[in-house]
């Protein structure tokens, strides 16, 4: 379970900085390994999970349950930073200009 929480908390790490579905008019660009950005193994954070013991109660799959927490606690984070509130994922460097453009 706690691999499962904390796979889900590096995957939605990596939606919030980097995956993006990219497309042009007629198709989908980003139809590779190589052309889907992807978090790396050097850019993982360090993820600590603790698990409250419940023995009267079966194992769940708990993954999922990681996506909304962590994807909330970065937006949330970079609001407490910068006073921005993101609402398009991913939060990339051009998504925060353009949400600097709109309050000022």
């Amino acid at each position: 379970m706690i691999n499962q929480i904390e796979g889900g908390a590096i995957q939605a790490t990596s939606w919030v900085w980097k995956e993006r579905l990219r497309f042009d008019r007629q198709r989908i660009t980003s139809n590779t390994w190589g052309g889907y950005p992807i978090l790396r193994f050097s850019e993982v954070p360090e993820v600590e999970v603790e698990v409250i013991p419940r023995p009267d109660m079966e194992p769940v799959v708990a993954g999922e349950a990681a996506h909304g927490p962590v994807t909330a606690a970065i937006a949330n984070a970079v609001f407490d930073a910068l006073g921005l509130r993101v609402r398009d994922l991913p939060i990339t460097r051009d998504s925060l200009i353009a949400a600097m453009e709109l309050t000022s």
